[in-house]
């Protein structure tokens, strides 16, 4: 049933938060060395890899020694310009062990919404796929704030989604804390069914999201919902699935039927 995703060569893959750490909020390593792996392998085979990451803010509290999400804007700001230098780094280190060149793209809404910096963005990110390089996302934190209107995409489930709009991806990809949408919160029900495939978005769909799961995290399903329907929207598949083994997206790009498969047009 999934051969169209088999078939998929530009991919988007987005890391959450809760994904990307430990429960005391402190960077998994071995997810990082993991997610690079994978994502070079898959990149070696010939398909086209963007990364949308999280965890800058998560990387910042751990240098600042803090366990707690800051709620104080120039502090927010301030723990996300340390932990984005600190994750960049991390990066560098994990994909330059498999030979794998990289780039950062720190983006706001605004750059999307005007044409000159839309049409300049997205010939970045084709030149840098053509050259085989993985770019890897995030939204730029420091200057992106909802007091400022239209620069705040307000959660990396949207900028992946936007992104995938702004490329033509052919799938998105979100890993999360939990395997896909349910019928119900499987946290407490445990008569709670995975959905492995969604053809249409309808409000009965919308209102099977919850909120965040994760206290680092901004996202939910909710957000992940709203993420499938803007690619959606473009021709692009969106599958929701556990980031729990960082293998699982060899197994998706197999056509294996893992997550929820949002189908696009």
């Amino acid at each position: 049933m999934r051969d169209k995703i088999k078939k998929a060569k530009r991919i988007i893959v987005k890391i959450g938060t809760s994904s990307l750490t430990h429960e005391n909020g402190k960077v998994n390593l071995d997810k990082m060395e993991k997610l690079s792996r994978v994502l070079t392998d898959i990149n070696n085979s010939g398909k086209e890899v963007i990364l949308v990451s999280s965890g800058a803010i998560g990387a910042g509290m751990q240098r600042i020694g803090r366990n707690k999400r800051p709620e104080d804007l120039p502090l927010k700001q301030a723990t996300a310009a340390i932990g984005q230098a600190i994750l960049m780094q991390m990066y560098q280190k994990f994909f330059g062990e498999y030979n794998q060149v990289i780039a950062q793209i720190l983006l706001t809404k605004d750059v999307i919404e005007d044409e000159i910096k839309k049409t300049n963005a997205k010939n970045t990110f084709d030149t840098l796929l053509d050259l085989g390089v993985i770019p890897i996302i995030n939204e730029n934190d420091c200057i992106s704030t909802a007091q400022i209107e239209g620069y705040r995409f307000g959660d990396n489930d949207t900028l992946s989604a936007t992104v995938a709009q702004l490329v033509q991806a052919d799938v998105l990809i979100l890993l999360t804390d939990i395997d896909g949408l349910y019928t119900d919160n499987p946290k407490q029900n445990s008569d709670a069914v995975l959905i492995p495939k969604v053809e249409d978005i309808t409000p009965e769909i919308e209102g099977l999201a919850s909120g965040a799961g994760s206290r680092l995290g901004t996202g939910g399903m909710a957000t992940k919902i709203i993420a499938a329907k803007i690619a959606k929207s473009c021709g692009t598949d969106t599958i929701v699935a556990s980031g729990e083994d960082i293998q699982i997206l060899s197994a998706l790009l197999q056509g294996e039927e893992l997550g929820t498969w949002f189908v696009a047009n």
